[in-house]
């Protein structure tokens, strides 16, 4: 097997200025202001929904639908996504490697937050059930029918902006990790250094 050697331009610069080496990411590296940015402005199903929906709201639903020991883990469970492109599900397997470079930014994030680096089933679980919610709410008429192998949840999606998403999605973090909400709430105007280095 080739071993990567880092190299000085092989980096994405992150919104709060930081180099990150995708294919070599270290959990120094990780930013939750980032990944909350990141995540606040990509669509989920490529793009193809009938209103804007992001991956960060959905990162806060399954957040808010697994047990609380497991919500960490749910919120961040597409933090890799962050800094990757999100790959449909039917097209991940055919691409070489890319299972792998996502494996390794996402022990990277485990890291960094201190979490099981497998995904716990429950997570994965309430990912593969909220399909339902999304598919009836923001997608159009489906062509043919869904593998929707878990109930719904029964939740409201799709009603977050961009900054809307960022702003639950941190504090959700904040929540879940000091145990409290940021002074005024879900602030959309919230900056970097309300997060210090989280």
């Amino acid at each position: 097997m080739t071993t990567y050697v880092m190299k000085h331009k092989d980096w994405i610069q992150t919104y709060t200025g930081l180099q990150f080496w995708p294919l070599e990411p270290r959990a120094a590296d990780i930013r939750i202001v980032d990944i909350a940015h990141a995540l606040s402005h990509k669509c989920r199903y490529s793009g193809h929904c009938r209103v804007f929906y992001s991956v960060a709201e959905h990162s806060v639903h399954v957040s808010s639908h697994v047990p609380p020991e497991l919500a960490l883990w749910g919120l961040l469970h597409d933090a890799a996504e962050a800094y990757l492109p999100d790959v449909p599900r039917p097209i991940k397997p055919m691409l070489t490697g890319f299972k792998e470079i996502e494996a390794k930014v996402m022990a990277a994030v485990c890291e960094r937050y201190g979490l099981t680096v497998d995904e716990p089933p429950e997570v994965k679980r309430i990912d593969t059930a909220i399909l339902g919610d999304e598919m009836e709410q923001i997608m159009g008429p489906p062509p043919a029918n869904w593998y929707l192998p878990e109930e719904k949840l029964g939740i409201k999606v799709g009603v977050m902006t961009s900054r809307e998403a960022r702003a639950a999605f941190l504090a959700r973090f904040c929540e879940l990790v000091e145990g409290r909400q940021p002074l005024g709430g879900m602030n959309p105007g919230w900056n970097n250094t309300a997060f210090h280095d989280r």
